[in-house]
């Protein structure tokens, strides 16, 4: 997995390519943690994400709940196969996806 990270302002874009699995979904949530002070916007763009798995859904509810309280989250450039795993666990209705 490879997360490219950019910020402007109190907007933050993290793209995620690859797997977002149980192996490399910690270094998800880590650089979430690092990344969020002063965040009022976050947007994934998951347009290069092959697949996401339980322990990915996990770190994306996480996130979820911190930017309830300081701001706004979104998810973009979801393809089918992610589209319906959110669609399947429920998560296309509890994130905001673009």
């Amino acid at each position: 997995m490879t997360i490219i990270k950019n910020k402007e302002g109190q907007a933050l874009t993290l793209c995620v390519e690859g797997r977002l699995d149980t192996m490399t979904s910690p270094e998800l949530e880590k650089e979430i943690k690092e990344s969020l002070g002063g965040v009022t916007e976050l947007t994934f763009d998951f347009e290069k994400l092959d697949y996401i798995s339980s322990a990915g859904l996990r770190v994306l509810l996480a996130a979820q709940k911190v930017m309830n309280a300081q701001g706004k989250m979104k998810v973009t450039h979801v393809n089918e196969t992610i589209s319906e795993i959110f669609e399947v666990t429920g998560f296309s209705d509890i994130l905001t996806i673009e």
